[in-house]
C-alpha cells in the first residue's frame, strides 16, 4: 500500500512541477553572494531534485506547492532514488550527473534497507557522496518560533566529515562470529573538513569551534583528526577553539547547549550529535542541512528519518526541507525567494495555529502547506 502511494506522489509531483530553466551557482562552502531584491530572479534556475523515500515524495510535494504559489524562477529535474524501490529507481551514475550538471540539489531522506536483504554494505547515501565527494554535512541547529523545547534560543551549527570514518564500509567476518570493522581517517581528509569549519565560522560570523572526538580510547585514529584540527585551527587565530571528548559533549548539549557555536566531528559521531541537537529544537521534522563538495551542494534534511510509518497519513512536518529549499535559494542568489519562503514558515510556527503532530499540533501536511502559502506575501 505504502508502495502505491509513493508511486502516486511521485506521479503527482512529475506533473506538477510548473517552472523552468539554467544553471546554478556552483560557490563552494557556504552562501552564495546574494542580492535582497528580485531583480537577481531574471534568469530561472535548474537544479536536480531527489524525493526519497517514505514521506519524502509528500515533503517534495508540499515544496512543489509553495513554490508554485511563490512563482520561484525554478525547475526541477527530478529523478526518483532509492534502494527500497530499485525497479523505480534511477542510475546512480546519472543523478550523480545531473547534481554534477547543475550544481545545486533538493533531496529528500532515502531510506537504508536491511543489509540482509541488499547483501550491499554501502548504501545509496554513501556511493552518493563518495561519487560527488560531498565531504562535508552541515546542520543549523536553532530554535524555531513557537515550537515548544526544554531549550530556547539554541543556535549552533555541526559540521560532520562524511566520507570516511566509520562510514568506509570495510567489513567482514574473519571468522565464524567475529566481524572485522575498519575506521578509516586520513590526515587529509581531517584538515580538509577542519578548513571547512573555519572558513565556514569566518563567513558567518562565528566565533567558536568545537573539536568533538574520542581520542582518548582510539588514539589513533581520532588522535589524527583532532591533532589535524588542532593544526588548522592556527590558521584562525580570531576563532576560540576547544576540543571536547564526545560522550561528554553529548551531555553537555542536553544540560548546556548554549556554550557551544560550530561543532566539529568525524562522521559517526556527527550523524548521532545531529540527531540528538534535533531534538533540543523540536524533532526530526524542522531541521535542515546540506552537503558540500568543492563543485556542488545538496540540501537535504538534517536529522534523516524517512518516517515511513507515516506514508499516505499526511501528518508529516514540511518544515525542514521548506527550510532546505529557502536555503537553497540563497545560495543561488534567489535570496528574495529564499527569505519569503523561510518568513512564511516562520510566521505560521509563530501563530501556532497550524501545526502538526510532531510539534504539537493537530494540523495535516496539507493545512500546513496551505498556511504557509496564504503567508507568503504577507512580510
Amino acid at each position: 500500500m505504502a508502495f502505491s502511494r509513493s508511486r502516486l506522489l511521485y506521479t503527482a509531483i512529475r506533473n506538477l512541477t510548473p517552472l523552468s530553466s539554467i544553471s546554478c551557482n556552483k560557490n563552494l562552502h557556504t552562501t552564495a553572494c546574494v542580492s535582497s531584491d528580485k531583480s537577481s530572479a531574471d534568469k530561472k534556475r535548474k537544479c536536480t531534485l531527489i524525493p526519497g523515500d517514505g514521506v519524502g515524495p509528500e515533503l517534495v510535494h508540499s515544496v512543489l506547492e509553495v513554490f508554485k504559489a511563490a512563482q520561484v524562477p525554478v525547475e526541477f529535474e527530478m529523478f526518483f532514488l532509492s534502494e527500497i524501490q530499485q525497479t523505480l529507481s534511477a542510475p546512480l551514475e546519472d543523478v550523480a550527473a545531473s547534481i554534477s550538471r547543475n550544481g545545486i540539489c533538493l533531496k529528500g531522506v532515502l531510506t537504508t534497507p536491511d543489509y540482509s536483504r541488499t547483501g550491499e554494505l554501502q548504501t545509496l547515501n554513501m556511493k552518493l557522496r563518495r561519487a560527488l565527494d560531498l565531504y562535508a554535512n552541515v546542520v543549523h541547529v536553532k530554535s524555531l518560533p513557537g515550537v515548544k523545547s526544554r531549550h530556547s534560543n539554541v543556535d549552533l551549527v555541526i559540521i560532520r566529515e562524511q566520507i570516511e570514518g566509520e562510514y568506509s564500509a570495510l567489513e567482514h567476518e574473519s571468522v565464524k562470529g567475529v566481524v572485522e570493522c575498519l575506521k578509516i581517517v586520513t590526515a587529509a581528509r581531517s584538515q580538509r573538513i577542519a578548513k571547512f569549519a573555519f572558513d565556514y565560522a569566518i563567513r558567518n560570523n562565528r566565533k567558536k569551534v568545537t573539536a568533538v572526538h574520542k581520542a582518548n580510547i582510539m588514539k589513533l585514529g581520532d588522535g589524527l583528526f583532532l591533532r589535524s584540527c588542532t593544526e588548522i585551527s592556527k590558521l584562525y587565530p580570531k576563532i576560540e577553539f576547544e576540543t571536547m571528548i564526545v560522550d561528554n559533549c553529548t551531555m553537555q548539549m542536553v544540560s548546556n547547549p548554549y556554550q557551544f557555536d560550530i561543532l566539529l566531528m568525524p562522521n559517526l559521531y556527527g550523524n548521532i550529535v545531529d540527531n540528538l541537537a534535533s531534538g533540543l529544537v523540536g524533532g526530526a521534522g524542522i531541521v535542515p542541512g546540506a552537503s558540500y563538495s568543492p563543485d556542488c551542494v545538496v540540501f537535504e534534511p538534517g536529522a534523516r528519518h524517512s518516517y515511513a510509518e507515516a506514508v499516505g497519513k499526511n501528518v508529516a512536518n514540511p518544515t525542514a526541507l521548506l527550510l532546505c529549499a529557502a536555503k537553497m535559494l540563497t545560495h543561488i542568489n534567489l535570496q528574495y525567494y529564499g527569505d519569503m519562503i523561510r518568513n512564511a514558515v516562520n510566521t505560521v510556527l509563530k501563530a501556532g495555529i497550524t501545526k502538526t503532530k510532531d510539534i504539537g499540533g493537530h494540523a495535516t501536511t496539507d493545512e500546513f502547506t496551505i498556511a504557509v502559502i496564504n503567508n507568503l506575501h504577507s512580510q
